[in-house]
């Protein structure tokens, strides 16, 4: 039976989701837990792969689980928990249907990118330490260009395996609040650094290196070269995923 396992994750001393030959990973750590605790080889397939220092506040995955009741599976949250380390927490286990899928069932996706402006040792690792100042309501306009556009090659690590850099972006926006600023974004699916590599170019509108115009001309150009460095990791937070099947 396949089942499907919500849980949240602080990303700062694991190198990204997927299990890797080079670093401790999520998917390692949970899969580790839950083959312990079904004692069967367990190997989860997670909605997305975030990279080495992102953090989730909602993230699926799925696994199947052979002869064992539905609702032995279900109720081991606690069990599950008590075998991962403190920095990742399963919320809740569900049966789904046998072919529902955490990354290809999923028809929408939410991130949020968190900056400070003044020194707190209570953001490091949660936050990026930005000293300057930002143009908000340009960056702001800025990133309403996004909504305009489907082809994102240019805010995309090259040589990744997907077959079309085409993305579907319905909300992006900055918002303030004390000490720093929220940038929101949702799409149907994410490019690999899309996320980072777009604030860092919306940073430069902040800064006033480029014009607002200067957005559209880059995304047109679909070469990484043209747009602006990726901001640091810490600040990401994979923040929502969407299913038909599932309420949230």
């Amino acid at each position: 039976m396949r089942y499907f396992i919500e849980l949240s994750y602080d990303g700062t001393d694991f190198h990204g989701w997927q299990t890797q030959p080079n670093g401790i990973t999520v998917q390692e750590c949970l899969d580790k837990a839950l083959t312990t605790c079904f004692r069967q080889n367990i190997i989860s397939l997670g909605c997305g792969r975030t990279d080495a220092g992102v953090h989730a506040t909602q993230f699926y995955a799925h696994f199947d689980v052979v002869d064992l009741p539905e609702a032995t599976v279900t109720n081991s949250v606690t069990n599950i928990n008590s075998l991962l380390p403190y920095t990742i927490a399963v919320k809740r286990i569900f049966a789904v249907g046998d072919e529902a899928h955490a990354r290809f069932g999923a028809t929408a996706r939410a991130y949020r990118y968190h900056l400070h402006f003044e020194k707190d040792p209570f953001k490091i690792n949660r936050s990026w330490l930005y000293k300057g100042e930002l143009n908000f309501d340009k960056m702001n306009q800025a990133a309403q260009l996004l909504l305009n556009f489907t082809d994102f090659s240019c805010f995309s690590k090259s040589k990744t395996q997907t077959f079309t850099n085409n993305c579907k972006i319905t909300k992006a926006s900055f918002e303030k609040i004390d000490g720093g600023l929220i940038f929101t974004i949702k799409a149907d699916r994410f490019l690999r650094n899309m996320v980072r590599a777009i604030v860092g170019t919306l940073i430069l509108v902040g800064k006033r290196d480029i014009e607002i115009e200067e957005v559209e001309q880059i995304i047109e150009s679909k070469n990484r070269s043209n747009a602006g460095q990726s901001v640091p990791a810490c600040g990401l937070y994979l923040v929502a995923i969407e299913y038909p099947f599932i309420s949230n």
